[in-house]
């Protein structure tokens, strides 16, 4: 049973949960098994599991899983998670489930994982700044950051440079293309490189800060920093292997495009994002309809929003509405988990974007440069908050929904009774 319950821990941290709910999901399933007494503290990289039985104390740790999970593992996970809450699986059963759930492939293959690293970065690209040349640079490294990440499959010793090599390889690209093509680097740049933005990791340390994990939440938000930093070097070397000062990462730009240009091409890259994560992250079977509608309602809410406060705070209104949505598809509409739909629609909204730009700003103006890294700052903050609030809304509407039927019940057995 510990070694159960330590590794559905291991599994859910790999999968992105944050700290504080790992360790409420971790008691409710010591409680289903029997235990008397379960004291949990998780952290990012470690778990500490204590355990009360009818005659002793147990006690173990582990450190943290240093792969990431699919999406397609993180369903199964959670599926895993809910049956054990409810003590309808034994832990023998539950750590073979957990071995099978960790050896499953990708449903899409190889050419899955890079087709649709390809079509994500597209879909990006035409939500961002979709020019013709801008298109087909992104098409073309997104497929090539997607081959980049198979060969760095399993190998956790270069989860660190390979994000390095990554932007130093676009970034070198992007710079050779723009001689030849009206290429816009500060845009052209972005989409390949999306999925190494550690925008889910800072945001989610604010959230573990607003809970008082202060020290989950401080680790989070400086690797995030850090990853941040290395991104931004990364993207620097490329531009002076080419004979490129690192103020053109920001100083190079193409012709404006007008409205009519990107009519439609929003709505239509959004729904190839989706598409685009739907396959490279081997998302669960039946979901991909759910992922369009929760990352198009991230992506509407924050347009709306914008023309009201500004972009720095339409995160916050994007998240307010995809969080309980998450749950709300999962509880009623038997989805899939809301770790699946919603991180999803947490990407599109792109926290690390903001970042990384104030962070390339460094290099050639420093004043600018600290300027976007504040304006980030509170971008994250507001996801954060709109995160903690909705996901609060939903746990009120639910737990008020429980008390009602809880009292329709109590009246109908008090009607029901002969006097």
């Amino acid at each position: 049973m510990l070694e159960f319950i330590i590794q559905l821990g291991q599994a859910y941290l790999a999968s992105g949960e944050q700290t504080a709910e790992v360790e409420s999901i971790l008691r409710r399933v010591a409680v289903a098994y029997g235990a008397r007494r379960a004291r949990v503290v998780a952290f990012p990289t470690a778990i500490f599991l204590s355990l009360h039985d009818k005659f002793e104390e147990h006690v173990t740790l582990a450190e943290g899983l240093t792969i990431s999970l699919r999406l397609d593992q993180i369903g199964d996970i959670y599926h895993l998670g809910d049956t054990a809450q409810r003590g309808e699986i034994t832990p023998q059963a539950g750590l073979a489930r957990i071995s099978e759930i960790l050896r499953t492939p990708a449903r899409f293959g190889l050419a899955g994982a890079i087709g649709g690293h390809a079509i994500l970065s597209l879909g990006l690209a035409m939500v961002i700044r979709p020019t013709l040349a801008n298109l087909i640079m992104a098409s073309m490294l997104g497929a090539l950051v997607g081959a980049l990440k198979l060969l760095n499959r399993n190998r956790p010793l270069l989860s660190v440079q390979m994000p390095v090599f990554a932007a130093m390889l676009v970034s070198a690209i992007v710079f050779l293309a723009s001689k030849w093509f009206p290429v816009d680097p500060l845009y052209a740049l972005i989409p390949p490189l999306v999925t190494f933005l550690p925008g889910g990791r800072l945001s989610l340390g604010m959230v573990e800060l607003a809970y008082g994990d202060m020290v989950s939440g401080a680790s989070r938000l400086i690797t995030g920093f850090v990853q941040l930093l290395l991104l931004a070097t990364g993207l620097a070397a490329g531009a002076t292997l080419v004979g490129y000062s690192p103020e053109n990462l920001v100083d190079y730009t193409s012709e404006a495009i007008t409205p009519s240009q990107t009519f439609g091409a929003n709505w239509l890259g959004v729904m190839l994002f989706a598409f685009g994560v739907f396959i490279h992250y081997s998302a669960p079977r039946k979901s991909l309809l759910w992922m369009q509608v929760v990352v198009l309602t991230a992506f509407v809410t924050q347009q709306i929003s914008a023309q009201f406060v500004g972009t720095t705070a339409s995160g916050f209104f994007g998240m307010l509405a995809v969080t309980p949505l998450s749950y709300f598809i999962q509880a009623r509409f038997k989805g899939p988990p809301a770790m699946v739909t919603f991180l999803p629609g947490f990407w599109v909204l792109v926290p690390g974007v903001l970042s990384l730009v104030g962070v390339k700003y460094m290099f050639s103006d420093r004043e600018a440069g600290i300027d976007g890294m504040i304006t980030a700052l509170f971008a994250i903050v507001s996801i954060a908050l709109g995160t903690l609030i909705g996901a609060s809304i939903y746990k009120g509407l639910v737990d008020s929904a429980k008390w009602r039927q809880n009292q329709l019940r109590r009246l109908s057995r008090l009607l029901g009774r002969k006097p």
